[in-house]
């Protein structure tokens, strides 16, 4: 009995599957399609990282060419323009971080407070808009916006008495840093506000109303009520955000490049295009990709088990 029991529950669970997938097949094939992006152009390469460990010649295939091991790891941390790039790529990406990281949480706080909602779609849509503009069209705006001499920027300043001479934000290497920074939180916190205002929603009304009955204003609730409940989410993005420490947009630091600032601008990105893929060196430049995904790696989960135990749920 027991087992005819168990095969009509199978026979039950069996129809019921078969027509949910009737019903919503379409929804799983449209998922099918970002699931074979993400098959062929991330893990279908990764029989492609043995390239680090040979002398690869695309002549001669992987067949064709030798195996030398860790030698392309060795030639490359002795080779002193990587720690150059190595250097200012941590720095620069830690001062992204640490300046980038608070902006999405403050402007989605502030988005969350607007009480007219117009205004609050307009202001979200202007914010939005940097992010699927291209680096090369921002830099291109930006370029031609702090002109020493005859930029926006600087021809008001100095309109309005505040510099007697145009300041080289693009073209002397520490304001490049400044700029180069602020202008990468600019384009990028409208985006990453989305996030936090989604978590934001997900909050309980009556949490507020029992701050309202206690007698706590707009500050407190954020304070001890928003901050408290999209703390997981903070979290969790710090974490994700870790993981691209090692990284750098060779798009954004192309665009934005020059001479004068070449100190600053020459990252890891620069280097894997410089003595490695312009040269036809594609050892060397896979050896260095693989080191940044495994120190990326080792961070997020570092990152991950220090997160638990602080007591947040973390990553993974």
């Amino acid at each position: 009995m027991n087992g005819k029991r168990v095969e009509r529950g199978d026979l039950r669970c069996v129809n019921r599957m078969r027509v949910y997938l009737k019903n919503n097949w379409q929804l799983y094939a449209l998922l099918a399609i970002p699931i074979a992006f993400v098959i062929i152009f991330k893990y279908a390469a990764y029989p492609g990282m043995r390239i680090a460990f040979m002398n690869y010649k695309p002549a001669k295939g992987f067949d064709g060419s030798p195996w030398v091991g860790m030698d392309t790891f060795v030639k490359v941390f002795k080779d002193k323009s990587f720690h150059t790039a190595l250097k200012n790529s941590l720095i620069f990406n830690f001062l992204d971080l640490i300046i980038g990281f608070p902006v999405p949480v403050i402007l989605a706080l502030m988005l969350n407070e607007l009480r007219f909602e117009r205004y609050k779609k307009v202001s979200q849509t202007i914010l939005y808009l940097p992010h699927f503009l291209s680096w090369p069209i921002i830099a291109s705006v930006m370029l031609t916006l702090f002109k020493p001499e005859t930029g926006l920027v600087n021809v008001t300043l100095m309109n309005l008495g505040i510099i007697d001479k145009g300041i080289p934000f693009l073209t002397e290497k520490w304001h490049w840093a400044v700029s180069y920074l602020l202008i990468g939180v600019w384009q990028n916190m409208g985006w990453g506000s989305i996030i936090y205002l989604a978590a934001i929603t997900g909050i309980d009304a009556e949490l507020y109303e029992a701050a309202t009955i206690d007698g706590a204003g707009r500050w407190r609730k954020i304070w001890n009520v928003t901050l408290p409940c999209i703390r997981g989410t903070m979290v969790t993005l710090l974490i994700m955000n870790l993981g691209r420490v090692m990284g750098s947009n060779f798009e954004r630091l192309d665009s934005f490049g020059n001479v004068q600032v070449k100190d600053f601008q020459y990252q890891l990105a620069i280097y894997i295009y410089e003595k490695g893929l312009a040269g036809g060196n594609f050892s060397r430049a896979t050896a260095v990709g693989l080191f940044q995904s495994l120190v990326g790696l080792l961070l997020v989960l570092s990152s991950d088990r220090v997160a638990k135990k602080l007591g947040d749920d973390g990553l993974l």
